[in-house]
């Protein structure tokens, strides 16, 4: 039997098989705990953080999904600073729903495309 953690995990495995970031089109990548979620834009091809942003800089006064969408609104407001309008979606095995759904949706209406 496996675990959620296991489960993420191989599917994680999976999906980054098939993307990759590169200069032109870098990677979003999304990391959430229990209490923080966490996005990072990234080049793979060079192995660089371009842009990164967490809800460790943000006041703990709101709802998960609430704090999601700022970090995705921040996210893509130091993308359009760094030059990037395109980017894959990395979503690392967690299911697009809830806290990531709402991080791409906002980071989508701050001007990133995917």
């Amino acid at each position: 039997m496996t675990t959620k953690e296991e489960r993420r995990k191989k599917i994680k495995q999976r999906v980054r098989n098939k993307i990759v970031g590169t200069s032109a089109r870098p990677r979003l990548s999304v990391f959430r705990s229990n209490k923080q979620i966490y996005a990072q834009i990234i080049d793979d091809t060079k192995g660089v953080t371009i842009a990164a942003f967490s809800s460790i800089k943000l006041e703990k006064t709101d709802a998960k999904k609430v704090t999601a969408a700022k970090v995705g609104e921040q996210i893509a407001k130091n993308a359009i600073e760094a030059g990037i309008q395109t980017v894959v979606f990395d979503r690392n095995g967690y299911l697009y729903h809830g806290r990531i759904k709402e991080l791409a949706d906002a980071a989508r209406n701050g001007g990133l495309k995917f």
